[in-house]
C-alpha cells in the first residue's frame, strides 16, 4: 500500500477498493496533502488487477467541503496564467479517477459542494445517505466553476438541470438530488457504507472484461448516434464471446449457481 495523508486506501470486500477521505476536522476539503495522495492511490489501482469495483466515501459528518482555495485568497495579485498552471494541475490529479478502466461508485455520505460534488460526479454511480446536501455553488463564491463542473453535471442530470444548479448555486438535500438524477439511491445513513459496498461486491462479481468495455462504451455520454453505437457493439461483444469467462457464465447459468470470472 502507498504511504497516504488525508486518504485511507481499503480492500473491504473481493474485488473491491474503497477510498476514504480523511480528514474529517476540515470536512474533508482537498489538502494539498489529500491531492497527492490521491494521485498515488489511483496509480495503484490502475495498476492492480484484482481491483473490479472502487468505493470513494468520506471520513466523519461530510463527503467533501471542495477544494482547499485558501490559497486563491491569499494570492490577490497572482497572474491568471500562474492560477490557470495551478488550478489545470489541480483538476487533473482528482479527475484521474476517470482513467479507472473499473466502475467507480460514489458512497455520498454528508455534503458534496462544489469540486467535492465533481468528485461523486466524475464516478460512475452515486448513492447517498438521507439527509445528504450537494451543490455547485461556485458564482455564489464570486468565481466561475471549475473540476469540470460544466462537462460532468449536464452528463449527469442533462442540461436543463445543470443550468438550474450551475446558474443558482443552489444546494439540494438527497431526495432532491435523487428526483434530478444526481444519485441513484438515498440509503439510510447507518446503512449507505455497507450496501454500497455490497452494490460494488456485486459489480466486482460480474466479468471484468464486458464490465469495462461497458464503462467505455457509456464514457461522456455514450455514443455519438446510433450507427456508432451498433458498430461499437458489433465489436465489443464478439470480444466477449470470444472469452472463458462467457463459458463460464453459460455453464453457471446452466448449472443454477453463481459464476465465478476470471477475466479472461
Amino acid at each position: 500500500m502507498p504511504e497516504l495523508t488525508h486518504l485511507r486506501l481499503e480492500r473491504p470486500r473481493d474485488g473491491v477498493a474503497l477510498l476514504t477521505l480523511d480528514n474529517p476536522d476540515q470536512r474533508n476539503a482537498m489538502s494539498d496533502e489529500m491531492t497527492a495522495s490521491w494521485v498515488r492511490a489511483v496509480d495503484v489501482l490502475a495498476a492492480d488487477p484484482t481491483v473490479r469495483a472502487v468505493v470513494v466515501t468520506g471520513e466523519g459528518s461530510a463527503f467533501c467541503s471542495g477544494g482547499n482555495t485558501s490559497w486563491i485568497a491569499s494570492e490577490p495579485d497572482a497572474t491568471v496564467d500562474h492560477l490557470r498552471t495551478r488550478m489545470i494541475a489541480f483538476y487533473r490529479a482528482w479527475l484521474s479517477i476517470r482513467r479507472l478502466e473499473v466502475p467507480t461508485i460514489a458512497a455520498v455520505n454528508g455534503p458534496a459542494i462544489g469540486a467535492g460534488l465533481c468528485i461523486a460526479l466524475a464516478c460512475d454511480l452515486r448513492y447517498a445517505a438521507a439527509g445528504a446536501r450537494m451543490g455547485v455553488p461556485f458564482v455564489k463564491l464570486g468565481m466561475h466553476p471549475g473540476m469540470a463542473a460544466t462537462h460532468l453535471l449536464p452528463d449527469v442530470v442533462g442540461p436543463a438541470h445543470a443550468r438550474d444548479l450551475l446558474l443558482t448555486g443552489r444546494v439540494v438535500d438527497a431526495d432532491e438530488a435523487l428526483r434530478l438524477g444526481l444519485v441513484s439511491r438515498v440509503h439510510d445513513p447507518a446503512a449507505l457504507l455497507d450496501e454500497v459496498l455490497d452494490t460494488a461486491a456485486g459489480i466486482a462479481a460480474t466479468a471484468p472484461i464486458p464490465s469495462k468495455l461497458t464503462k467505455l462504451a457509456l464514457a461522456d455520454g455514450g455514443h455519438a448516434d446510433f450507427e456508432a453505437a451498433i458498430q461499437w457493439e458489433a465489436m465489443a461483444q464478439p470480444i466477449t464471446l470470444a472469452t472463458a469467462d462467457l463459458q463460464e457464465g453459460i455453464r453457471a447459468a446452466q448449472e443454477k449457481r453463481p459464476p465465478v470470472f476470471a477475466g479472461r
